[in-house]
């Protein structure tokens, strides 16, 4: 119980001070980017260190990076198959998912990551 508690306290503080930072920033739009993942990484990352230690945060922080970079590279898929290509919102998310995991277990396959 005490782990979840842990979880809600370091996350509200964590996810509060980032919708700050996104609140001051120009255009408001960096409110949303800045509001959810960032803070819930650091967030988690703070817990794995507590509860795992260090190189264990570091091996997931890996994890998370190859989960950015693939978060991207989906990103730039859709954008083509819809603009590029005008294929409707949902096939193209669908289509670009398969992209997602693919970068994402590659990279994982390729360069390692939690232990």
């Amino acid at each position: 119980m005490t782990e979840y508690i842990v979880r809600f306290i370091a996350g509200g503080i964590i996810v509060s001070a980032f919708a700050i930072l996104g609140d001051m920033l120009k255009p408001k739009s960096f409110a949303g980017l800045l509001g959810a993942a960032p803070s819930v990484a650091l967030a988690t990352l703070s817990i794995a260190v507590v509860q795992h230690g260090p190189q264990y945060a570091a091996a997931e922080s890996w994890t998370m990076i190859y989960g950015a970079v693939a978060l991207g590279c989906y990103s730039v898929v859709v954008c083509h198959l819809l603009i590029r290509y005008r294929v409707s919102a949902l096939p193209a998310t669908v289509l670009a998912v398969i992209v997602w995991l693919a970068v994402a277990f590659g990279l994982l396959a390729g360069f390692g990551g939690a232990a």
